[in-house]
């Protein structure tokens, strides 16, 4: 990581929680239109699953003396989960610079969310600048056995959709 003063690899298991179907035995929602992704909160959304993330972050960042903190959620092309919005973003900064000693005595964090307001397209585009190798990667909620994308699930068909909008092909197989 460039410019990282230190790198750490923390594993967080929230299938000790389940209550979603990416953390426990909870059929993936598949084959749903792109219009009807987003208007409720779906089943794969994880409990304060961005909050726990953050939560780390800020741990993190206050023990290094840091006072950026980024993340990756999304409020545009998204499925509707209620920690990826810019109301929670702006709050949990707020929280940070109430719960730690360093927003106490005045050295604020900010809270970086890049991706918050671009549509998938333009996420895609800017991955591409940045000299992303989308062949490494997949968002799928229900890949096959041996790793492939499912092409069905909500998370696949946002992630396609993103590709179209970019007129762009997306280069890894679906199973679908």
């Amino acid at each position: 990581m460039k410019n990282a003063a230190r790198h750490e690899i923390v594993s967080i298991d929230l299938r000790a929680f389940g209550g979603s179907a990416l953390t426990a035995d909870i059929a993936v929602p598949k084959d749903r239109s792109l219009a009807d992704i987003g208007k409720a909160i779906p089943v794969t959304y994880v409990p304060a699953r961005n909050t726990i993330f953050l939560s780390y972050a800020l741990a993190w960042a206050e023990v290094l003396g840091a006072h950026d903190i980024f993340i990756g959620a999304n409020a545009v092309d998204y499925s509707g989960y209620p920690d990826c919005r810019p109301e929670f973003i702006r709050a949990f900064e707020r929280l940070a610079n109430l719960a730690t000693r360093a927003g106490v005595e005045g050295n604020y964090f900010t809270i970086h969310a890049p991706l918050l307001d671009l549509s998938k397209a333009e996420i895609i585009q800017r991955g591409l600048s940045l000299g992303v190798d989308y062949s490494m990667t997949h968002s799928c909620y229900s890949p096959t056995a041996n790793g492939l994308a499912c092409g069905v699930c909500d998370s696949c068909q946002l992630r396609l959709k993103g590709f179209r909008a970019a007129g762009l092909a997306d280069s890894i197989p679906y199973a679908r």
